[in-house]
């Protein structure tokens, strides 16, 4: 099949079953039914292992926006990979990873997950290394590695999961107790962060940039790096009031702010971009983890549709200006791409919580809630600090590219002439409008209770409005401020590397983890477990099997010399 020539109804048929399915959805979440589908594989003393599908409101509305998404991402890419030779294989690729995504939402079984989750990790694996250099083979490394720690977590997991009689964590969640079941929870959560990319498995979300730019439009909108956070959502009945929940709130909070810092120290735009994923996977897990389950959800939600509109503006400005990345080489981008530009406008006031943008209706409920909630003073901190560097970072990046100096090429052919691109980016520019206000008349018919004095009701638009005025007037004194990053040298270069964590999880601790493993699996696996254990086992045995052998071949000689000598004798007897 041709992808170039039926492109079209491969979209047009995911629309269509996306739709459908949100309609089934909206009826599941009036109705409040679910449909389950269950198939038994196999079954051994009390436990079964089954093949089992949940049809609920939660997993029905996510998959159809995932649908909807990966549709527009498989027509954005007929426009902007349209000349790579490989193009069938990248867009079989993309299905591919749609497919493994709807099989992890549609699971509510501990095994069967295992055929979404992995199936993300492997094909996540194969499109970071598209290009084929060294730099996408580094990242595609890190990605996959940091990613196996999750799935040895839920392989454990399912180990320790077997005392309950069965894996359906829906069932089972909510017959967890803390005391018991600690360590269940905490390797779930452990699965969750290294799949959301929380502190210390961060690093591999930036280097994943080295994908292509639609991949990386799916990738941090509603597949890959969600999972994480749809697994805590389906899971978060048994973390009420547990340890592994109040950990997850801080690290989710650290890392928050550890990429809004960063994000406002980053000059490649992709890389910026997927920072503000990683400061918006922190908000997500840590309202989950102060027990606000649909609110992350709806944040779930409406982040995906603003933030793949946001990659797909990246890319359509990427694609015009040479391929170049770095926002110091572009600027004034408003005179060349009017639409591509007014939509990444959209999806830059979306991502601040702009009043009545897709992300306002989520942010400002969750901040709102959290401030209601019996937050600690780091965590408030964490949380409103967080907010400002969202819209610093942000108006950074409009002044750098989008209403800056003009810094860009003679050659460059800059415009918003290819449809295939700026065709997908209409349909999400209306949902990063529209989404928020139709998703919380749905999800919340009921408005939710915020009682709060006037002072902390102001505080949320009070700190988006300083961090805009920050960061737009530092990076308007940035060419007189140039020395002044150099006096603080060390302090940018820590909190513009993310803490060094990409240092640490490649270098460092990577090279010798590795080397450490080698020398385990020598002095193991190849040594002492070798020695003792099967070739030393084969070596006794063949020794005792030639003992035995040469006992029973001298015995019939000396038996048959003693037989001949018998009857010799007898027969000379007279």
């Amino acid at each position: 099949m041709n992808w170039k020539v039926s492109m079209h109804i491969s979209c047009m048929l995911f629309l269509i079953s996306g739709s459908y399915i949100n309609v089934w959805g909206l009826y599941s979440l009036g109705e409040g039914s679910s449909t389950v589908i269950e198939w038994e594989l196999w079954s051994l003393s009390s436990s079964t292992i089954v093949y089992v599908l949940v049809l609920d409101w939660i997993s029905l509305l996510f998959l159809s926006f995932v649908l909807l998404i990966s549709s527009m991402v498989l027509y954005y890419s007929g426009g902007y990979m349209s000349g790579d030779p490989n193009f069938n294989r990248f867009m079989y690729l993309v299905v591919a990873f749609v497919v493994s995504m709807g099989a992890m939402i549609l699971s509510p079984n501990l095994i069967s997950i295992l055929l979404g989750w992995d199936g993300l990790g492997l094909v996540s694996y194969a499109l970071v290394i598209y290009y084929q250099n060294e730099k996408s083979a580094n990242a595609g490394m890190l990605t996959v590695l940091s990613n196996r720690v999750g799935d040895v977590a839920i392989l454990l997991g399912i180990g320790l999961m077997i005392q309950l009689g069965g894996w359906n964590f829906l069932l089972y969640s909510y017959y967890l107790s803390d005391e018991s079941s600690l360590m269940i929870k905490c390797l779930l959560v452990l699965a969750a962060m290294t799949k959301s990319a929380q502190i210390p498995f961060s690093a591999w979300l930036p280097a994943a940039m080295a994908a292509p730019t639609p991949v990386s439009a799916l990738v941090h909108s509603s597949t890959l790096v969600t999972a994480g956070v749809y697994l805590m959502i389906r899971f978060s009945p048994a973390l009420e009031g547990s340890m592994a929940q109040k950990g997850l709130l801080i690290i989710s909070c650290l890392t928050m702010f550890m990429a809004g810092m960063g994000a406002n120290f980053e000059y490649d735009l992709k890389k910026i971009i997927a920072l503000s994923t990683l400061s918006q996977l922190g908000v997500m897990l840590s309202v989950l983890s102060l027990g606000f389950t649909n609110l992350a959800f709806f944040h779930l939600l409406t982040h995906a549709l603003f933030k793949a509109l946001l990659f797909m503006c990246a890319g359509v400005m990427i694609h015009s200006v040479s391929e170049y990345q770095d926002i110091r080489r572009m600027g004034c981008l408003v005179k060349f791409m009017p639409l591509s530009v007014s939509y990444m406008s959209v999806a830059n006031m979306a991502l601040c919580g702009a009043p009545f943008m897709a992300g306002f209706y989520s942010k400002d409920l969750i901040l709102e809630m959290a401030f209601m909630s019996s937050l600690n003073m780091i965590s408030f901190f964490l949380f409103v600090f967080s907010t400002g560097l969202t819209v610093s970072y942000t108006f950074r990046l409009i002044y750098y590219s989008l209403a800056g100096d003009y810094n860009l090429m003679g050659v460059c052919s800059v415009s918003d002439s290819e449809s295939k691109m700026t065709s997908p980016m209409s349909i999400l520019g209306g949902g990063a409008i529209f989404s928020g206000s139709v998703m919380s008349w749905i999800v919340f018919p009921e408005p939710c209770m915020i009682c709060m004095s006037q002072g902390m009701k102001m505080l949320t638009l009070a700190v988006s409005l300083l961090g805009a005025v920050t960061g737009y007037l530092l990076n308007m004194m940035a060419v007189s401020w140039t020395l002044k990053s150099v006096e603080f040298y060390k302090w940018v270069t820590f909190l513009g590397s993310m803490w060094f964590m990409p240092l640490l999880s490649t270098k460092n601790l990577g090279l010798y983890s590795l080397n450490f493993g080698s020398k385990v699996i020598s002095a193991g696996d190849k040594g002492w477990s070798e020695l003792f254990g099967s070739q030393g086992l084969k070596k006794t045995v063949f020794y005792l099997f030639n003992i035995l052998n040469s006992v029973q071949f001298s015995g019939i000689k000396v038996f048959m010399k003693m037989f001949i000598l018998s009857v010799i004798i007898i027969m000379m007897l007279p």
